[in-house]
């Protein structure tokens, strides 16, 4: 059995982990929506056609989505620094964690945006419809339940990256399972650390796919 100073470090480190995971995903979807948005506006059949806009947001989107998390998070140190006065630590984690998963989120929203029936969109336009409008009470209401799931995988991927951050003292269930597992040997508090985080994934996924599906129902009522 574990003592009562490792569960205790257990529970404050799982609590470290949602707000890295939580926090970093609400930032990033305030940078990622408005460029998933502006990738289906700007794109060649898009309400506002703009290759130039389209093709700078489509290589930032697909450059940062190309370099492997861990590199990043080395690669932003700097930044990290400026903004949040170091580079270790939960706080500091987000950074990079936002960086991440701002292009990911914009990819999945661009996604979502375009499997709307452009049947709805062309009733719109054709009622008079500005594009503020279509995007605001046609598109991403038209598309919320395929929002809500994709917020559910953005979730499940920072979860795991803030896992990753671990390694260089960013905290939370994966700064245990390194210093505990890895560098001390002690392979039952790393196992304990890894069925947090399967449960945590666990968690994440049904709370969304429930919210998803009680949209859906809302939609088709």
């Amino acid at each position: 059995m574990f003592s009562e100073k490792i569960i205790s470090m257990l529970f404050e480190n799982t609590l470290i982990t949602l707000y890295m995971t939580v926090a970093s995903t609400l930032i990033a979807y305030v940078i990622g929506l408005p460029m998933g948005i502006l990738l289906v506006l700007s794109a060649k059949d898009g309400l506002r056609p703009n290759a130039v806009l389209y093709k700078a947001l489509d290589v930032i989107v697909n450059l940062l989505r190309s370099i492997p998390f861990l590199i990043l998070l080395v690669l932003v140190i700097p930044l990290t620094r400026a903004i949040v006065g170091k580079s270790y630590g939960p706080t500091a984690t987000i950074v990079p964690l936002t960086i991440a998963a701002a292009p990911f989120i914009a990819r999945l929203v661009e996604s979502s945006l375009r499997e709307v029936d452009p049947g709805v969109v062309e009733a719109a336009k054709s009622m008079g419809a500005d594009n503020f409008n279509i995007v605001t009470k046609v598109l991403i209401p038209e598309a919320r339940t395929a929002l809500i799931t994709d917020a559910t995988v953005a979730l499940v991927t920072i979860l795991g990256y803030s896992a990753m951050a671990g390694t260089v003292g960013g905290g939370g269930l994966g700064d245990i399972a390194i210093q505990y597992g890895y560098y001390r040997y002690q392979t039952d508090i790393m196992f304990a650390t890894v069925i947090l985080l399967v449960l945590l994934v666990q968690i994440l996924q049904w709370a969304g796919m429930r919210l998803a599906r009680a949209l859906d129902r809302r939609v088709r009522s």
